[in-house]
């Protein structure tokens, strides 16, 4: 069968012709790449060929250059680079010269050569290209060839890193800006130039900074908002967005001459699309003034000037905007689509940024709009009255709004009891907001009675009005539990538990998922669980019994189970049923032992019966771990029959999440058994070192197995010599790792190994100092601090980092006391480091606290 049939087949209705087209062609592409895309080249560069054949051509063609995933994305730029220059070549100028056609097979054609320029620009080839698309933009009479470059810059500048752009910043700029303005005959060579500004913003910062430059640009995009086609307009209103977050430093003179006047007309303009993009600008606003108050309060912390201010952009216009976003929570839609974005929920958004920008002032002009429409006969004003006062509770001095919420609870309460939908699915919304910021206005004498009423009655309603009632008791139990004291005895909810969790229960029995009302009731039964007091723990073990009753049945209607849908239903009923057991054995600890063989039975059974990738596997995991932390070394009784199934998990590190969580419980088991699980650790360490060398493992989870290292070491102490050398090794190995700096993603990773190896090597000093063997340690204490020092210079270190940096410190000062080691403390990092962690207002209390206790360590052992 050849490419042009098969390509056809791919698009077949029937899905067996469908699957095997498909097969056949990713086939093709496995066993001779070069081959594959040559004839795929064939048809799409074929003008005679029929228009969707190409198009279809160009689309496998360009797939098999792009992929979202990293590794596949470099193997998929390998295997470009490896077929011969000529070929490419021919492929290249074949897709430029597509931009002339007339067919449908044009608007394929910038995506196949944006898709080679991603891969080809880094690697300094294809260097006549931008030149290339540039002279088009500039030079060619056709509208076409013009639209199909700007549309081609538009994707280069949005996939490839600014630096490999940086040296074409200008001549890109030039050809852009050219082709958005307002001369520009041709809309359609208009919107491309537009959207080709957007995605080159970010690297044209050099010109961004040169006034004259900067207001060119800005003229442009201002005048493109006015103008009559709502598809430039729309691209004009998105540009100001991005150059409002990235540029907010250099928007002073433009919002006083222009920008406010364009974005209020925006938001009252009749197309959705538009006002939506106005809003958006100026809850950019709001986000970038946040940012910049929280600079300023850290700034102040330590009595220095912040680095940038904010000019109160939100505070100017709110008078202007204001009026605006009110009226736009008006415009509500009677059966909209929750997951379509439209203009009540942007302004409702933008209301609540803007609440938290200028806090007190929020107030005085939100507060009538909803005192003269909470009562109104029009249900689209009595919503966003609602709307309104929710989304100004978080930001405003609660001194302000206290008295305002307890005016408000008893009209929001009997709301519930609304004819309209939409309203009463607003009112629970804001009960619930009420309940997350300001729980201290929820009276438990005076408001928490008819409250918890009105929400366990809302759960009878709607499915939209149970996610949000839901969601709201959610809150309560979170903000009205004590944190932090896991043992308190009672507490407000207590006497409203049974009847709360009977009531989510009752959702939890129907045979559908609606709107997700059953997931979002299993979750605040979870959550009722995990924030109970004492005295509703026999209430706990009742839910406990429910759920396991219900997994059971589960189990035994598995195999009648019908299709994929079916199928996919039932994993999710049962892994919404194993997270409330799983709350359920944290809870209750020990307390769960009467019931432990039952639910060990059922995790083993669903372990057993699952297929290979079902997620719910990672959920029974999570909750074999809490039943270790919950029995401790009783849990011993269950290893016989559970460890195949958790080696199995580690030899299987494709299946990356699974495997991650099977890593931790190996440290469950190693903290419940102490010493006993050196019977273990054998097929633990050769699991663990096979899986940090192992390629396809993602590399989130390589951290995690070094901190396990330690576990393994804290638990059999002693006993870890015979893999003190091989841990070492690997440690040292996971230490020389270093992050590029302009790489966020590998700065975070870096920190994430870096603390696991500190862990690691805090659980190996600990262990093998309990064992009564220290002294093994020595030859490794050069390279430790070597290390430790590496990490201590590090700017970019994270708090929790921190915190085992410093208590490594203590722990090898105190192994250390009485030899020869204390060389390794009279330098000015350790000093220096101990005091920052003390002192530094970036670091948690009790990082502090394991600061202070390193300090006495080191001195103890520089005076021994």
């Amino acid at each position: 069968m050849d490419v042009s049939t098969l390509l056809q087949s791919s698009l077949s209705t029937d899905q067996s012709i469908r699957e095997d087209a498909t097969a056949k062609l990713e086939q093709m592409s496995r066993e001779n790449y070069a081959a594959y895309v040559a004839v795929l080249n064939q048809v799409f560069a074929s003008e005679q060929a029929d228009g969707t054949l190409r198009q279809l051509a160009g689309l496998a063609l360009k797939n098999s250059l792009v992929a979202k995933e990293n590794v596949r994305k470099e193997e998929y730029a390998q295997r470009w680079l490896s077929v011969e220059q000529g070929v490419r070549n021919e492929i290249k100028q074949a897709a430029l010269r597509t931009f002339g056609s007339a067919g449908i097979a044009r608007s394929t054609a910038p995506q196949v050569v944006s898709a080679i320029a991603e891969i080809e620009l880094p690697t300094n080839q294809w260097s006549e290209l931008i030149p290339t698309l540039l002279d088009n933009v500039t030079n060619q009479e056709s509208a076409l060839q013009r639209q199909a470059s700007l549309q081609t810059l538009g994707y280069i500048c949005e996939s490839t890193e600014p630096m490999v752009l940086a040296i074409n910043a200008n001549e890109i700029l030039t050809a852009v800006v050219q082709g958005a303005r307002k001369e520009e005959t041709n809309d359609d060579v208009r919107i491309e130039a537009l959207h080709a500004l957007y995605n080159s913003l970010e690297f044209i910062r050099a010109n961004f900074e040169r006034e004259g430059e900067r207001n060119f640009i800005m003229q442009v995009v201002c005048e493109a908002t006015q103008s009559s086609d709502e598809r430039i307009q729309l691209a004009a209103f998105e540009c100001l967005v991005r150059i409002m977050h990235l540029y907010y430093d250099k928007m002073r003179f433009y919002m006083e001459k222009a920008l406010f006047g364009l974005t209020v007309l925006g938001m009252n303009s009749e197309h959705q699309g538009v006002a939506l993009q106005a809003v958006e600008f100026w809850s950019t606003v709001c986000d970038e003034e946040l940012e910049l108050q929280e600079e300023a309060n850290e700034a102040f912390e330590v009595g220095e000037q912040p680095e940038r201010v904010s000019f109160d952009f939100a505070k100017t216009a709110a008078p202007e905007i204001l009026p605006v976003l009110l009226w736009m929570l008006t415009q509500q839609e009677e059966d909209a689509d929750e997951d379509e974005w439209n203009i009540a929920m942007a302004a409702g958004t933008c209301l609540a940024l803007l609440a938290q920008t200028i806090t007190d002032h929020i107030v005085p002009p939100v507060i009538p709009f909803v005192e003269s429409n909470i009562q109104s006969t029009e249900w689209r004003y009595r919503e966003a009255a609602v709307m309104a006062f929710g989304s100004i509770l978080e930001g405003p001095n609660p001194q302000i709004l206290t008295p305002l919420v307890n005016q408000a609870l008893p009209t929001l309460i009997n709301m519930m009891r609304d004819p309209d939908v939409n309203v009463k699915d607003t009112v629970t919304w804001t009960l619930g907001r009420v309940s997350d910021v300001l729980v201290e206005c929820i009276k438990p004498d005076i408001h928490l009675p008819q409250l918890v009423s009105a929400l366990v009655l809302g759960l009878e309603d709607n499915p939209r009005i149970v996610g949000n009632c839901c969601w709201s008791l959610m809150n309560l139990a979170e903000q009205l539990s004590n944190a932090d004291d896991t043992d308190q005895e009672t507490s407000p909810l207590s006497r409203y538990f049974e009847g709360v969790i009977t009531a989510l229960l009752r959702i939890t029995d129907r045979p559908d998922n609606e709107a997700n009302s059953r997931t979002s009731a299993y979750e605040a039964i979870s959550t009722f669980v995990s924030t109970a007091a004492k005295d509703c723990y026999p209430n706990i073990e009742k839910v406990a019994i429910t759920v396991l009753e219900r997994l059971e049945h589960t189990l035994s209607v598995q195999n009648q189970l019908i299709g994929s849908d079916e199928q996919n239903a039932h994993y999710e009923l049962q892994s919404n049923l194993l997270s409330v057991l799983t709350s359920c054995v944290r809870k209750l600890g020990k307390n769960i032992s009467s019931i432990a063989d039952r639910i060990m039975t059922v995790f083993l059974q669903i372990l057993n019966s699952q297929s290979k990738h079902s997620t719910t596997k990672e959920d029974v995991f999570i909750g074999v771990g809490a039943l270790i932390s919950a029995l401790e070394a009783d849990f011993g009784r269950y290893l016989e029959p559970f460890m195949p199934i958790l080696y199995s998990a580690l030899q299987h590190p494709e299946e990356y999440q699974l495997c991650g969580i099977a890593i931790g419980l190996i440290g469950d088991i190693c903290r419940a058994l102490g010493e006993n699980a050196v019977q273990y650790s054998n097929a633990f360490m050769e699991l663990l070192i096979q899986n940090l060398q192992s390629p396809v493992l993602h590399r989130n989870v390589k951290p995690a197995i070094l901190s396990c290292l330690g576990d393994i070491a804290l638990a059999i102490g002693g006993q870890f010599e015979s893999y003190l050398n091989v841990t070492m090794m690997v440690l040292q190995q996971a230490g020389n790792m270093r992050a590029d700096k302009t790489n966020l993603d590998m700065i975070e990773y870096v920190n994430q190994l870096h603390e696991g190896n500190v862990e690691a090597y805090v659980g190996i000093v600990q262990g093998l100092a309990t064992g009564g063997k220290t002294p093994l340690i020595a030859p490794y204490v050069p390279g430790m601090f070597t290390f430790l020092s590496i990490v201590a210079e590090d700017e970019y270190k994270s708090d929790t980092l921190v915190r085992s940096l410093v208590g490594l410190i203590g722990d090898l000062a105190d192994a250390l006391y009485g030899t020869d080691g204390k060389q390794f403390f009279q330098v000015d990092w350790i000093t220096q480091t101990l005091r920052e962690a003390r002192s530094s207002r970036h670091y948690s209390q009790s990082t502090k606290e394991v600061a202070r206790w390193a300090k006495e360590m080191v001195k103890r052992t520089l005076q021994s």
